[in-house]
């Protein structure tokens, strides 16, 4: 049976069945897939819990988790309650394959309110059920070195072209997919169907090679944020959205948990960009919970460790080739700061031909461009090729010491007072260890390099140089014969403005969001 564009988009054309519908009901799956979960029980060890720890969370709320100690048990814990999915299909899903050991995955956030209670329900302000739509879509992507992380958010009314189905919002892809099963398939089955044709969307609009698929529930994210005890957020404005979402936050930084984080994830009515700022809010919170993670008050409580490994598994759906532990293993460098949260490049807002609001992307040359950036592998550096100059830090936060080493008497004092007048803090003066320096040596610890780049910049033909001798967070000049003064101090920079469609933070930014 033709589907072609026009039978899509009119409202004269051949509607969705309900149980079908992107904003229809999706069944219960309590009890389904006892017969797909598959993965055996991994072998003990400190280092086999770390990475069951890093896995599970990864996967859910794109977190890392490191722990010791009772790996097995906490295996056993994941393996017997995981559930397991056909989600990768056999075609429709090759576009770019020779990516090496790096990994691109599909986290798929399902709205279902199939296995909340009544008094649930009420409390989360969730309203009817609406199971097998899919608001939420990130493409993860992990380089092979696993040295940092990407994640990109695509908004759930992007305007794309479904195999087999044409032009319609992309949360319509999982709704057509199960459509596609025959009645008599059962519901695992279906959702497979709907997780492939999710995955071949995604595959078709990105360039990319989908290796793997997770899907996380409304009650899962529920659980997730009440066992660690909240998620600190900042907000740069009050919000008021009782009627909608439920969502009554004071502006500023502060805890939420529970039904407070999911009204918070889920508003977008009465803010300034609508869907796109509730992507950063749920970027937003998901770094949070990362961080909570990472914190001491999980770190060292084995009993919420557990508790985070029982509630991500039972409402964890993954593909059947996806090793826990082995993306755990490749994701174990990855840190807050290397993880990189962006919304794929779109040109702006529209209508299709039903008058129903879309977004439009960029057009799909452009997009394979992007993607395929982020998923480049980095070049190595050719030989002999100049480092990068580290970028200048504020010289009120350089603590320095100036220590004569030209024979010069009272040249210390001088270029002590030359350095404060440039805006830098100087602790201290005394001569050098000789008096015999031909050149002006800028003396770091390691890692310290942009501190003492700063500083050099002031001092004309000044040589920075490691020591071992020099705290972190100090500099330590030694005036050579070669000293001429103090120029003018350096300036950091201000950063970049951020333009709508081009918003990036890493997950350690904790600064303000709508």
């Amino acid at each position: 049976m033709s589907r072609d564009r026009r039978e899509l988009d009119q409202p004269s054309g051949r509607p969705l069945p309900p149980r079908l519908d992107p904003r229809a009901g999706r069944p219960s799956r309590s009890g389904a897939g006892s017969a797909a979960r598959d993965g055996g029980a991994p072998s003990s060890g400190a280092r086999r819990s770390a990475h069951l720890l890093r896995a599970v969370g990864a996967l859910l709320s794109l977190v890392l988790l490191v722990t010791s100690g009772w790996g097995w048990y906490l295996g056993r814990v994941a393996s017997a309650t995981v559930n397991r999915t056909d989600a990768i299909p056999t075609s429709g899903n090759d576009g770019t394959t020779g990516t090496g050991a790096a990994m691109n995955l599909l986290l798929v956030g399902s709205d279902s309110r199939a296995e909340l209670t009544d008094e649930q329900l009420v409390a989360l302000n969730a309203g009817t059920d609406s199971g097998s739509n899919t608001d939420t879509m990130i493409l993860v992507h992990v380089p092979a070195d696993g040295s940092k992380a990407s994640f990109v958010s695509f908004p759930r009314d992007s305007y794309v072209e479904i195999p087999g189905y044409g032009w319609d919002k992309l949360n319509a892809a999982y709704a057509y997919g199960r459509m596609d099963a025959p009645d008599s398939a059962s519901e695992e089955e279906k959702a497979a169907q709907g997780a492939q044709l999710l995955v071949q969307t995604i595959s078709q609009l990105t360039g990319l090679q989908i290796d793997h698929y997770a899907e996380v529930d409304l009650l899962g994210f529920f659980n997730l944020t009440s066992v660690v005890g909240g998620v600190e957020v900042n907000l740069c404005e009050p919000v008021d959205d009782r009627r909608w979402s439920g969502a009554v936050f004071p502006a500023g930084v502060q805890t939420i948990s529970g039904a407070d984080a999911l009204k918070f994830v889920r508003q977008r009515h009465g803010l300034p960009r609508g869907d796109f700022d509730r992507i950063i809010r749920q970027q937003v919170f998901i770094a949070g919970v990362l961080r909570k993670m990472l914190s001491d008050e999980v770190m060292l409580d084995l009993g919420k460790q557990r508790e985070l490994v029982q509630a991500a598994a039972e409402s964890l759906t993954v593909d059947r080739s996806l090793d826990l532990f082995q993306l755990a293993e490749q994701m174990q460098s990855v840190t807050a700061g290397s993880i990189e949260f962006q919304t794929v490049p779109y040109i702006g807002d529209d209508k299709d031909d039903a008058g129903r609001y879309i977004l439009r992307l960029e057009k799909e040359s452009a997009l394979h461009a992007f993607f395929a950036d982020l998923s480049a592998e980095p070049e190595p550096e050719p030989a002999g090729a100049t480092p990068e100059a580290p970028e200048p830090v504020d010289p009120a936060r350089i603590d320095v010491q100036v220590f004569n080493g030209s024979g010069t008497s009272g040249l210390a004092g001088k270029a002590a007072q030359s350095l404060q007048a440039a805006g830098f803090v100087v602790s201290g003066t005394a001569n050098a260890d000789a008096m015999d320096y031909k050149q002006t040596e800028i003396r770091h610890a390691a890692g310290d390099e942009a501190l003492a780049a700063t500083v050099a910049a002031t001092i004309p033909g000044a040589v920075p140089e490691v020591a071992a001798d020099v705290p972190a967070g100090a500099v330590h000049v030694v005036l050579g014969s070669d000293f001429n003064g103090v120029g003018q101090a350096v300036t950091p920079a201000a950063p970049a403005p951020v333009t709508e469609g081009e918003d990036a933070r890493t997950a350690d930014n904790t600064s303000c969001i709508n």
